[in-house]
């Protein structure tokens, strides 16, 4: 018999690896909100290219809102790091089998998009701003007048939106030493519950920021340009309506999702069911089926259908449900997942 005494202690590691805290979930619910807004935005940019009547659907300044949540993303990866200060390392190379290298440049290039695309009637949404800087209308009628080059931008707010939703769950995925990440599923269910996230974030945004016309203050102009319509006319305030309604679709969707990853994790190999039951006990299963199911997916579902309907007044609870539901997410598979772990098929018998 061989035994082994140890004196270690150390809560990052015993009794379970844990490295990843809070901050890694924050990352990666802000940096799905942002990609959902993203393809929100260029939606709306490729109907304004196209000529549509902007009081027809709902168009929001949604880059510049993206732009300050992404900031929050940021800063709460480098509360992560050992050595926040060394960051600037990750940009002297570029590494193409590293899934974190990739992460880091296209975090660069969507800081450039999003302020490129926060130019777009940026002097009518923040009045001050625009009487102060010139250049800034200048700026902002090279994409209004021109209907390609908002096309343009239309395609690659989507394009980079998807590559950033998707990346949250590949982020993850690669790391095949933890069986809960290791699932095909989990880059497109955290795209979803990221355009689900923006859905609510921008409704909630619409709510709480003061509308049009934008103050011609400092911090009032810069708190209503984030929820600015793009168009030159405000929608009306019923397109909320088309918010809502496809914020019920993804979560439908996202339900599907949630259900074909516990399908493919109980129905693969040993240390995949094992992973599996994380989510059906303990601490991980009361905030997975509580927290992210009933509070953060059916219950908003409920409570938007019958908002829908005119039985219920229209509130911001349920767009705050669905954040809470979708932070609760990534809390549980960031944490479930570093729990989880490979498991010898031998040591069964």
């Amino acid at each position: 018999m061989l035994e082994v005494t140890s004196t270690r202690h150390n809560p990052g590691i015993d009794p379970q690896l844990h490295v990843w805290g809070w901050e890694i979930p924050l990352y990666l619910f802000v940096g799905g909100m942002v990609a959902g807004m993203m393809i929100f935005a260029g939606v709306a940019m490729l109907r304004t290219a196209r000529g549509d009547d902007t009081k027809t659907f709902f168009s929001l300044q949604t880059p510049l809102l993206a732009f300050m949540l992404l900031n929050l993303g940021v800063l709460a990866l480098l509360l992560d790091l050992a050595h926040p200060l060394y960051v600037w390392a990750v940009y002297i190379t570029f590494q193409p089998a590293s899934p974190m290298s990739w992460g880091s440049w296209v975090l660069l290039a969507v800081y450039a998009i999003l302020l490129v695309s926060a130019l777009v009637r940026l002097p009518e949404s923040w009045p001050w701003l625009g009487e102060r800087v010139p250049a800034l209308r200048r700026a902002s009628d090279y994409f209004t007048g021109s209907p390609a080059r908002m096309r343009w931008l239309g395609y690659v707010n989507i394009a980079f939106g998807i590559a950033v939703g998707i990346y949250t769950g590949i982020l993850l995925n690669t790391m095949v030493a933890r069986p809960l990440w290791n699932t095909s599923v989990l880059p497109l269910l955290f795209l979803v519950s990221g355009l689900s996230a923006a859905a609510a974030g921008m409704h909630l945004a619409s709510r709480v920021f003061p509308g049009r016309p934008a103050p011609r203050s400092l911090i009032g102009g810069l708190l209503a340009a984030m929820t600015q319509p793009l168009g030159p006319q405000p929608p009306e305030k019923s397109t909320v309506n088309t918010l809502i309604r496809a914020d019920v679709a993804l979560l439908a969707v996202e339900l599907v999702l949630i259900a074909l990853l516990l399908l493919s994790l109980a129905t693969s190999g040993l240390s995949q069911i094992e992973a599996a039951k994380l989510l059906f006990a303990g601490k991980y299963g009361v905030v997975f089926w509580v927290g992210v199911i009933a509070i953060g997916i059916l219950l908003p579902i409920v409570l938007q259908a019958l908002e829908l309907s005119h039985r219920i007044p229209h509130t911001v609870v349920p767009a705050v449900l669905v954040l809470v539901g979708g932070f609760a997410l990534r809390w549980v598979l960031v944490n479930a997942g570093q729990a989880s772990e490979v498991v010898s098929t031998a040591a069964r018998f």
